[in-house]
Order: structure tokens, then C-alpha cells, then sequence
């Protein structure tokens, strides 16, 4: 069932939206090499405190941190730990915050010191494909479209979409309808519409899109990216409110 929000809570999901931002943006400032993933951990905790908020990720499901550190392979889910961030990593961030009740949720993914071009470009394609898809996300488009601006970028750059893995419905859940998959056919699926607040997140890799679970996070079979806006249609257009 699609909740669709009205006016207030949109602008508190938007309130929430560029607190998390600027706590993103904090933690990204911080990782560089010889830190470790549960030194990011506890910066999160700490500037989610100081905003007022809640982690929406600790114990959702039995997930053990505030913040998920993917590291190289690990695309999603990535629990933070002891391990130093290295030379050529490339390390994505995502991040839930509840603020009064509504959640918002973000990803990006960076290189830690310096990685080579074929990185760099995994980097720029997967974060392109999100700003295509959020274009795409007004009311009368349908999810179809969405998936398909992304699923076409990402195979035009000879890069592949992570199987198995979609965004999301947000609010009062971090987690709710409608799937928001990756892929899609344009003029298909459901339509958008008014109202609706949902998490992009394109996830690509090189060659191999399957996925395993690991006790590090999901994992692919080579280097993933992953990108995520929480995006709400309003005036029957996108509005990014997981932005400064």
C-alpha cells in the first residue's frame, strides 16, 4: 500500500532530509585513509544525536550500526569494524535519519586516497544514472520509466546493474511501497503520482551483477557503487530532500 504524504509531512521528511544531508556530508569529510569504518560509526552517532534525530538503520532487522560502510565489493549493508580504509578503496556511505517520526535516507560513494579512471568512471556513471532517474520521477511518469533511464545509462557506459537489490517507499517506515527497481520498461509499471516519497538508489558494478550475503555486507563479484536520494513529487515535480 502506497502512503502518500501531504504537505506537513513532506516538510518535515524535507527537514530531516538536509540534516541528514550535512551529516553525510561530515562523515565523507572524515574517511580517509588509516580510518577505520567503526571510527565512521561513531561520528554518525554522534551528529545524529546532535541534530536531535534517530538512526533509523540500528537494529532494523537485527542491523547492528547507525551507518552502513561498503567497502570495494560490498555494494550494500556494509557493517562497520575495525578495518582501516586503504589507498584506492572506494568506500559508500548510507545513512538513515528519523526526525519526528518520518525517516530519510542517503548514499554516496567516494574513493579513498586515489583510485584508477575505470573506478572513477564506475563512480560517475552510477551517481549520473541517479540524477537521470530523479528527473524522470514526476507524477504520470511510471516506475518503469525510472528503471529504464538508469538501466540504460549504466549499460551505454558498458557497466551492468546490480541484480537483485531496489530503492524504495519512505516515511513513517524506512522501508515501504512501492519497489523502486533499477531496471524497468518504459510505460510501465506504476504510475507516480502526487504525494509519493521514494529512495533512488542505482547500485552498478563492471561485469558480475549477482549478489551474496556475506558478514561484511551484500557482496558483488568486483568493485560497486551506489548513489541514493530520498525524492518526494511535489507540484507534480522531484524535489530532492536529502539535500543542504
Amino acid at each position: 500500500m502506497i502512503e502518500l504524504k501531504n504537505k506537513k509531512e513532506i516538510e518535515l521528511m524535507r527537514e530531516g532530509g538536509r540534516k541528514l544531508a550535512a551529516i553525510a556530508e561530515k562523515i565523507k569529510s572524515a574517511a580517509e585513509v588509516g580510518k577505520t569504518t567503526k571510527e565512521l560509526e561513531k561520528l554518525a552517532k554522534n551528529l545524529i544525536s546532535e541534530e536531535g534525530g534517530k538512526p533509523s538503520f540500528l537494529g532494523y532487522k537485527g542491523f547492528p550500526a547507525a551507518i552502513c560502510t561498503s567497502i570495494n565489493e560490498t555494494v550494500v549493508h556494509g557493517v562497520p569494524s575495525g578495518k582501516k580504509l586503504k589507498n584506492g578503496d572506494i568506500l559508500s556511505i548510507d545513512l538513515g535519519f528519523e526526525w519526528r517520526g518520518y525517516h530519510t535516507d542517503i548514499a554516496v560513494t567516494f574513493p579513498i586516497g586515489k583510485v584508477d579512471k575505470e573506478t572513477e568512471k564506475l563512480i560517475e556513471v552510477t551517481e549520473k544514472s541517479l540524477d537521470l532517474a530523479i528527473k524522470r520521477t514526476k507524477a504520470e511518469s511510471r516506475l518503469g520509466d525510472v528503471g529504464n533511464v538508469i538501466e540504460t545509462h549504466v549499460k551505454k557506459n558498458g557497466l551492468v546493474v546490480v541484480e537483485g537489490l531496489c530503492g524504495h517507499g519512505i516515511g513513517k517506515e524506512v522501508h515501504e511501497d512501492p519497489q523502486v527497481f533499477n531496471t524497468g520498461t518504459p510505460g510501465k509499471g506504476m504510475k507516480l503520482q502526487e504525494g509519493m516519497v521514494i529512495c533512488l538508489e542505482p547500485m552498478v558494478t563492471f561485469k558480475e551483477p549477482g549478489i551474496r550475503q556475506t558478514e561484511e555486507g551484500i557482496k558483488t563479484g568486483d568493485l560497486s557503487a551506489h548513489f541514493e536520494h530520498t525524492v518526494a513529487i511535489v507540484d507534480g515535480m522531484p524535489e530532492i530532500l536529502t539535500r543542504k
